[in-house]
């Protein structure tokens, strides 16, 4: 997850660019810290499907093959 300070930094340089736009470090900046979040998303959903079960009303396991594989994946590790 991302520091705090990045995510408000993100969020400053957001408004900074509605208001007065950005200087070619600010865009650059900003591009960066963008990455970085998205990364941490990505990361963060990636590990939430590892344990994902998904059960149907009459309790059969249906969780969907690329769950199930990308959990064994994780297993062998």
């Amino acid at each position: 997850m991302l520091s705090k300070g990045k995510i408000e930094r993100i969020n400053e340089l957001a408004r900074k660019s509605k208001v007065d736009g950005l200087t070619i470090s600010e865009q650059n900046e900003q591009k960066k810290l963008r990455q970085e979040y998205l990364q941490s998303v990505r990361k963060s959903f990636k590990n939430q499907f590892k344990t994902m079960k998904v059960v149907d009303p009459e309790g059969n396991d249906v969780t969907p093959k690329k769950v199930k594989d990308l959990q064994k994946k994780h297993n062998k590790k």
